[in-house]
């Protein structure tokens, strides 16, 4: 990865690796456009159920109903044990499918985070 003025130049791959031989993975070929693409939304925008426009909102407002929206789902959806009375202490209503940009680092919180809420259906898509 070239950097000049703290800001992403060029990305190429290490023509030493005799793996890839310098060719880029397609997460390492996408990362510059990930990065540094003029074409990504920079707001959080957000449509109101039925509604037909979009419209900013603040990154506060939006992480406070995402939150609000995942407690309300786990508390509703919460199984402290099976029929048979093993202790699970889960829900089986939440759900997530990581994406292949995701890092490893990501990957790993991501999974700590969700199964520290009780969410076990956990999935990358990397890994399908």
């Amino acid at each position: 990865m070239y950097v000049k003025q703290g800001k992403i130049v060029d990305i190429e791959g290490d023509p030493r690796s005799p793996i890839s031989e310098g060719c880029l993975c397609p997460k390492g070929a996408a990362t510059f456009q990930l990065v540094t693409g003029s074409h990504r939304e920079q707001h959080v925008l957000y449509r109101r159920p039925h509604g037909h426009s979009w419209e900013r909102i603040p990154l506060e407002q939006a992480m406070d109903m995402v939150a609000a929206r995942v407690k309300r789902t786990r508390d509703t959806h919460w199984q402290q044990a099976t029929e048979d009375g093993i202790e699970v202490r889960r829900t089986m209503a939440i759900a997530h499918l990581g994406g292949a940009t995701l890092d490893n680092e990501e990957n790993y919180l991501i999974k700590k985070l969700f199964n520290s809420l009780g969410i076990v259906q956990i999935e990358n898509q990397a890994r399908i």
